[in-house]
């Protein structure tokens, strides 16, 4: 896997989906999320894993359930991303040997998270914690804990977020909302990775 971006696509549609995704895996972002609150949203992750499952990690956010957990292995998926920090999803997630990225906002939350065998943890929504918050709770964490934000995690403070100790993003609205085109999707995904290269390198 390359860098530690993860695309949200919440409210992406099946018949759109490839072509936006194409997009995003060319501009060099090889994570990618379908919402399940997007329409068909198992449908979508069905087509990307079909036609890009050899060069990315596909699956799903706001998974809230087991059941849905499997849902989205059935699918082909292999990435669990929730808002909550379920340990029932946690532990199907990894019994059905997929990613787990619960969304955490306490430090309770983040160590409930690991000892239930997450991969890594999703700070939720990231700019209630802030980049001060986040801080003190890596400060506790494991050091070799992958953290990423979601939510007030952008290009313009991307170098703030890494200062604190983030090791990855989520990007939701800031590359795909609904209605944007394959082209517009491209030109924000370029801007992110540009962006994140920046404060990596």
């Amino acid at each position: 896997m390359g860098r530690e971006i993860i695309a949200i696509l919440r409210g992406v549609k099946p018949d759109e989906v490839v072509e936006i995704c194409e997009g995003i895996l060319e501009a060099g972002i090889d994570r990618i999320e379908v919402p399940l609150n997007s329409p068909q949203p198992f449908d979508s992750i069905a087509k990307i894993v079909d036609a890009y499952g050899k060069d990315a990690l596909i699956g799903a956010g706001t998974v809230l359930t087991p059941e849905n957990v499997q849902k989205v292995k059935d699918a082909g998926g292999d990435l669990i991303v929730s808002p909550d920090c379920c340990v029932p999803v946690i532990e199907k997630t990894k019994e059905l040997g997929m990613q787990s990225w619960p969304g955490v906002i306490t430090p309770t939350e983040c160590f409930a998270a690991l000892r239930a065998g997450a991969d890594g943890l999703k700070i939720f929504p990231g700019d209630l914690l802030g980049v001060n918050g986040v801080k003190a709770v890596r400060a506790v964490l494991p050091p070799e804990t992958a953290v990423y934000a979601v939510g007030g995690a952008g290009p313009d403070n991307f170098a703030d977020w890494v200062a604190a100790g983030i090791t990855g993003f989520g990007i939701g609205s800031g590359i795909y909302k609904v209605g944007m085109s394959a082209a517009e999707v491209r030109m924000k995904a370029d801007a992110i990775v540009a962006a994140y290269d920046r404060v990596m390198s």
